[in-house]
């Protein structure tokens, strides 16, 4: 297995692994791109598609999907990378004065199929994709895996800017005063938790609290990064400090959740001093 950053998909269809220096960045809907962000040496990116593993003959759509591929693309030949057999074929353009191959490999592997894309400077290798391919793996519906905490995905950073965006435009509605994520915005926080306008049974709302709680501190305290937790059917952002590891969902909503108050503070320095525990 190549050492780097591991990427478990939005709703854990898959896993693989991508180079350390890589991270992870916008693109269209159900494709996910990477790339080195400080020295470009090419654009990854992944799209999966599955089948129900439940409907007759489920396990040979990713085979079918190759060689639908060597069949109606002319430029395409079979190739065999890690363990799979992929389609493979490339293109070339031109873009300003510079000249770019885009690689094509369409891989699969029992009932999802995946494409993958990389595009490099005409000329130089594509070793990087090939082993990033080779470390696909498809996650089983019926299989219990351990939770697993991985580099925060795109998926994440957008609850957080969202929550924290929720957060910040209802105290300024409400309140007339500016949010900016710092200590002494707590009282603030506080001052919501207590007007009653959050309804007891407002999942997401109660989790935007806990979240704006996690950027106070992260702004706070140096160290601290955020990471995606990957539980079972829980994907969730979480901030992490050594081995400690600190919960949006269990700062406040788990306590809401349990008809117990909800302190603001004492959230805080519970998230504080979790290191320390």
């Amino acid at each position: 297995m190549i050492q780097g950053k591991k990427f478990i998909s939005p709703g854990a269809w898959f896993s693989m692994i991508y180079p350390a220096d890589w991270s992870e960045f916008e693109d269209s809907e159900g494709t996910f791109l990477f790339y080195n962000p400080d020295v470009w040496n090419g654009n990854f990116r992944i799209s999966a598609y599955k089948e129900d593993a439940t409907k007759r003959g489920s396990m040979n759509y990713g085979k079918q999907l190759v060689s639908d591929e060597l069949r109606s693309n002319s430029s395409a030949k079979q190739v065999k990378i890690g363990n799979y057999t992929c389609a493979y074929s490339k293109e070339m353009f031109e873009e300003g004065d510079e000249y770019y191959t885009t690689h094509w490999w369409v891989v699969g592997i029992d009932n999802m199929a995946f494409e993958c894309s990389f595009t490099v400077r005409k000329g130089e290798h594509v070793k990087v994709a090939e082993d990033i391919i080779s470390s696909i793996s498809i996650r089983k519906d019926d299989v219990k895996y351990p939770a697993e905490m991985i580099p925060v995905r795109l998926s994440e950073i957008y609850l957080i800017n969202e929550s924290y965006e929720w957060i910040a435009n209802t105290i300024k509605k409400e309140y007339t005063q500016p949010f900016q994520g710092v200590e002494a915005d707590l009282a603030k926080l506080q001052q919501l938790v207590d007007s009653g306008l959050i309804g007891k049974k407002k999942k997401d709302e109660w989790l935007a609290v806990g979240i704006a709680i996690c950027v106070i501190l992260a702004n706070e305290v140096e160290g601290l990064q955020w990471m995606t937790l990957v539980d079972g059917n829980r994907e969730a952002p979480v901030l992490v400090y050594n081995d400690a590891v600190i919960d949006p969902m269990k700062l406040v909503w788990s306590k809401i959740k349990a008809g117990e108050p909800c302190n603001i503070e004492a959230s805080y320095q519970e998230a504080l001093h979790s290191d320390k525990q």
